[in-house]
C-alpha cells in the first residue's frame, strides 16, 4: 500500500474559506439585480421553479464534486484538477479551458454587477452634469484595483475581505426582510398578481440570466490548493454553501413577490433598495459587498485554474506553459495567470453587458457542471476497487445532473448550445494534437465498457446465447470436481465477482473429451446455471480433461470472457481431506510459472458467520501479499451477503513495538480510504513458542472469514505442516500475490 499523506503540508485552510466562496458568490449581483426582475415577470412560482432547476444541477453537481474529491488527493485547480485526474488530461485540459473562461468571464460580470450599486451616483451626475457618464468610469477602476491587491498581496487579503463583506452581505439581506411593502399606488398591478406563474415563455430567457446565480457552489473548490483537508472542507464547505443558498433564495423571492408589484419589480434593478429599511444605502452598499467579495472569489479561483493546466503542460507552445505556470512565494501565487485574467476580464467590461456576460457563463458552467457529473456516474457504473470516496452520492443523481445540464443548455437555445460543443470539439482536438500520450476519449468508458461487457457476458450466458486493464482488478478462475457437495467456493466466487472484478468457474470432469463427456458437460452445466441464483456475476462452464493437473494447464492459458486476462487462480479443499490439499499444492508451481496470483480456500463445516467479519492477518514476512489480502477483503465486503459485515485488520507484531505498529497500519488504511475503522485494528502480540495457527484460532475461531497469506517457501518445505495448523480456525483463504499491489 503506497503511504501517501492525504493531506497538504502547506496549507492551513478550513471548511471556512471554502463555504464563505461560496456563499459570497451563491448571494450575489443576481440575487440584488434580477431577482425582483425574474419576479415581475415569472411571478413568485416561476422563480420558485427556476430555483429548483438551478438546484436540480447545482446539487447533483455539489455531490458529485464532494465525492470526487473525498476519493483523490486533491491539488492545486480545483475543479480542472477534478477533471483532468478523472477523465485524462486531454479531457480534463478542454474542459478545464472552458472552465477558466467562465471563470474569468465571471470576474468581469461581477465587477459589471458591482459598478451598478452606484446608480444614485450615476442618475446624479447625468441630473448635474448634463450628460452620462458612462459605467466603466467605475468599472475599470475597480477592476485594476482588485487585480493589483490579489496580485500584490496574494489570496490571504482576498479571503480577509470575504469575511468582511459577508458580514456586510448578512447586515444588508436583514434589512431588506424587516422592511416594510411598497405602496402600490398607480400601480396597475397587484403583489397578488405575482403568485402565480406568469409568462411562461420566457422562461428559459430568463433562467439564463438567473443561472449564474446558482454557479457560486463550486467557486471555494478552486481554493483546494490552499485547503489543510480538501477532502474534508470541500463536501463541507459545497454543501453548507449550497444549502444556505438554496434557503435564502426561497425567502428573498417570497419577499419580493408580496412587497411590490410586478411593474415596479420588472422598472427597477434595486427594488430591493426600496423595501429594505435604510435601503438607498444598505441595498447599494450589500450589492457592493457581495459582488465585490464575487469577483474577488473569481479573481482568485480562475488563475489557480490556469495555472494548473499550465502545470500539466496542457497548451501547445512550451513557453506558455512556462509563463503561466510561474507562481511567486511559499504559496506559488500565479501572478502571470492572473495578468491574463485581468485582461480576458477588462475586455468584458469594457462590454458592460450584465445580461450578455451572464448568457456567456451560463453555457460553459453549463458545460463544467455536467462533466462533473458525468464523471460521478461512470465512476459509479465502472466500479474501479480505486473508487472509494468517503462521502458517496447516488448514481441516478449524477446521472441526473448530467441530462439536466444538457437538456437546459438546448432550452436556452440551441444554436449556442451546438457552437459551444463544437468548439469543445476543436479545442480537445488541439490539445489531443500536441498531447498524445495522455489519456484522451478511448479512457473515458474503461470502466463502464469493462461492467457493460462483464454484464452482457453474463446475461447472454444466462439466456443461452451465446481488459486489458491499467488498474488492478481480480480476474479469477476456479476449477472443482465438487461443485454439486460443496457451495463455499462458489460463494466466494461470486462475492469476487460481484463487483469489482470478474470470475469464471471451471466443473472438472476426469476423463478424455468424447461426445459422452461433451453431453455429461453440458448437462452438468445446465444444472449450474440453473442453480445460480438472480444477481450472481459470476461465468460458469466445464473443464473435461484426463487429470488434475492437465486441466489446470488448459485454464490458466484459457482467456477470460471478460476481456481481461485471467490474473488469479483459486483453488478449494476440505480441510478435514487432507489429500485434496495435496493434489493443489502438487500444482502450484505450475500455476505461478504463469505469474497468477493464487488463492486456497480451506472450507470448513462450519456455515459462514458474516456478521463476525472478514479478519485480515498480516504479518512482517509477508509484504508481498499484505495489499492483496486487504484489496480482496474489502472486495469480498462489497457483496451484498456481507452488508451488515467489515474487514478487521490484525496485524503480529512483537509487544515492545505494538503502538508503533498500530500507528503505521491506521495511516495506511487512512490513505488507502479502506472501511476499516480503527476499532477493527488489532495488533496481536505472541507467546514463546506459541504457532501461527494457534495464535489465529485464538483471535478468529468464529470469523466469517479468515485470510492469511503464505509465501513460495511454504511450498518448497513441509506445505501440510503450515496449512494443517489451522483446523481451530472456521474457513481460512491463503494468499500468495505474484507481486506486491499498490492500493492508491
Amino acid at each position: 500500500m503506497e503511504n501517501n499523506d492525504v493531506y497538504n503540508k502547506n496549507a492551513g485552510w478550513g471548511v471556512a474559506p471554502v463555504y464563505f466562496t461560496a456563499i459570497s458568490t451563491i448571494l450575489g449581483a443576481i440575487l440584488f439585480l434580477r431577482f425582483g426582475y425574474a419576479t415581475g415577470m415569472l411571478g413568485f412560482f416561476g422563480v420558485i421553479f427556476i430555483i429548483i432547476l438551478g438546484h436540480a444541477i447545482t446539487i447533483p453537481t455539489a455531490l458529485a464534486i464532494s465525492e470526487i474529491s473525498t476519493n483523490t488527493r486533491v491539488e492545486g485547480g480545483g475543479e480542472y484538477f477534478i477533471i483532468s485526474r478523472s477523465f485524462g488530461l486531454k479531457i480534463g485540459s478542454t474542459i478545464g479551458i472552458a472552465l477558466y473562461v467562465s471563470q474569468a468571464v465571471s470576474v468581469a460580470f461581477y465587477i459589471i454587477a458591482f459598478t451598478e450599486a452606484f446608480e444614485p451616483m450615476f442618475n446624479w451626475w447625468q441630473h448635474s452634469m448634463g450628460f452620462e457618464l458612462p459605467r466603466q468610469a467605475v468599472s475599470v477602476p475597480a477592476l485594476c484595483f482588485l487585480s493589483y491587491i490579489i496580485m500584490k498581496k496574494g489570496t490571504g487579503i482576498g479571503m480577509k475581505l470575504l469575511y468582511i463583506v459577508n458580514v456586510i452581505l448578512v447586515l444588508s439581506l436583514l434589512f431588506f426582510f424587516i422592511g416594510d411593502p411598497i405602496t402600490e399606488g398607480d400601480s396597475e398591478t397587484s403583489v397578488i398578481d405575482n403568485l402565480r406563474f406568469l409568462n411562461k415563455d420566457s422562461f428559459f430567457v430568463i433562467f439564463a440570466i438567473c443561472f449564474p446565480a446558482f454557479t457560486g457552489i463550486t467557486a471555494g473548490v478552486g481554493l483546494s490548493g490552499e485547503l489543510q483537508n480538501p477532502g474534508r472542507s470541500i463536501p463541507l464547505g459545497t454543501m453548507a454553501g449550497t444549502l444556505t443558498g438554496l434557503i435564502v433564495y426561497v425567502l428573498v423571492v417570497w419577499k419580493l413577490a408580496v412587497s411590490a408589484p410586478a411593474d415596479e419589480l420588472i422598472a427597477n434593478q434595486l427594488v430591493m433598495s426600496k423595501i429594505a429599511v435604510w435601503g438607498a444605502v444598505i441595498i447599494p452598499i450589500g450589492l457592493a459587498s457581495c459582488t465585490f467579495s464575487s469577483a474577488i472569489g473569481s479573481i482568485i479561483v480562475a488563475p489557480r485554474t490556469l495555472q494548473a493546466i499550465a502545470l500539466d503542460k496542457s497548451f501547445p507552445v512550451r513557453r506558455i506553459n512556462i509563463f503561466l505556470a510561474h507562481g511567486k512565494g511559499k504559496t506559488q501565487e500565479p501572478v502571470n495567470s492572473c495578468i491574463v485574467t485581468f485582461v480576458i476580464a477588462l475586455v468584458f467590461v469594457i462590454m458592460g453587458n450584465v445580461n450578455a456576460v451572464a448568457g456567456i457563463i451560463s453555457m460553459f458552467f453549463l458545460i463544467t457542471y455536467g462533466s462533473l457529473c458525468l464523471i460521478s456516474f461512470l465512476n459509479h457504473f465502472g466500479s474501479p476497487p480505486s473508487y472509494r470516496p468517503r462521502f458517496k452520492s447516488k448514481w441516478y443523481i449524477s446521472l441526473g445532473g448530467f441530462l439536466l445540464s444538457v437538456w437546459v443548455m438546448f432550452m436556452i437555445d440551441p444554436l449556442y448550445t451546438v457552437l459551444a460543443y463544437a468548439a469543445t470539439v476543436v479545442l480537445y482536438l488541439i490539445v489531443e494534437h500536441y498531447n498524445k500520450d495522455q489519456k484522451g476519449l478511448v479512457n473515458i468508458f474503461k470502466g463502464s465498457i469493462f461492467q457493460l461487457n462483464r454484464r452482457l457476458q453474463v446475461y447472454m450466458q444466462k439466456k443461452r446465447s451465446g481488459m486489458d486493464d491499467e488498474e488492478w482488478r481480480p480476474a479469477a478462475i476456479c476449477i472443482s470436481q465438487n461443485s454439486f457437495e460443496r457451495e463455499k467456493v462458489l460463494e466466494l466466487m461470486k462475492w469476487i465477482s460481484h463487483k469489482h472484478g470478474f470470475g469464471t468457474y471451471f466443473h472438472y470432469i476426469e476423463g478424455y473429451y468424447s461426445k459422452q463427456t461433451y453431453l455429461e458437460s453440458r448437462k452438468i452445466l445446465a444444472q449450474l446455471i440453473e442453480q445460480k441464483e438472480r444477481g450472481n456475476s459470476l461465468y460458469i462452464d466445464t473443464m473435461i480433461s484426463p487429470s488434475y493437473t492437465s486441466a489446470i494447464a488448459q485454464i490458466i492459458q484459457s482467456p477470460s470472457i471478460s476481456g481481461m486476462e485471467n490474473n488469479m487462480v483459486i483453488f478449494e479443499f476440505d480441510k478435514n481431506k487432507p489429500d485434496e490439499l495435496t493434489r493443489i499444492l502438487d500444482n502450484v508451481n505450475l500455476v505461478k510459472s504463469g505469474d497468477f496470483d493464487i488463492c486456497i480456500l480451506g472450507s470448513s463445516s462450519f456455515p459462514v458467520r458474516y456478521r463476525n467479519g472478514i479478519h485480515v492477518w498480516i504479518r512482517s514476512i509477508d509484504e508481498k501479499n499484505t495489499n492483496l489480502m486487504i484489496m480482496l477483503g474489502y472486495i469480498i465486503l462489497s457483496h451484498p451477503d456481507w452488508s451488515k459485515s467489515y474487514i478487521k485488520i490484525l496485524k503480529i507484531s512483537p509487544a515492545e513495538k505494538k503502538e508503533e505498529t498500530k500507528k503505521s497500519i491506521e495511516k495506511q488504511i487512512a490513505a488507502g480510504r479502506l472501511p476499516v475503522t480503527h476499532t477493527n485494528i488489532e495488533i496481536v502480540t505472541f507467546v514463546e513458542n506459541q504457532t501461527l495457527g494457534e495464535i489465529v484460532a485464538e483471535h478468529s475461531k468464529y470469523a466469517g472469514l479468515t485470510i492469511i497469506g503464505f509465501r513460495e517457501e511454504i511450498i518448497k518445505h513441509e506445505p501440510l505442516t503450515f496449512f494443517d495448523d489451522f483446523g481451530g480456525t472456521g474457513d481460512v483463504l491463503f494468499v500468495n500475490a505474484s507481486t506486491s499491489r499498490n492500493i492508491d
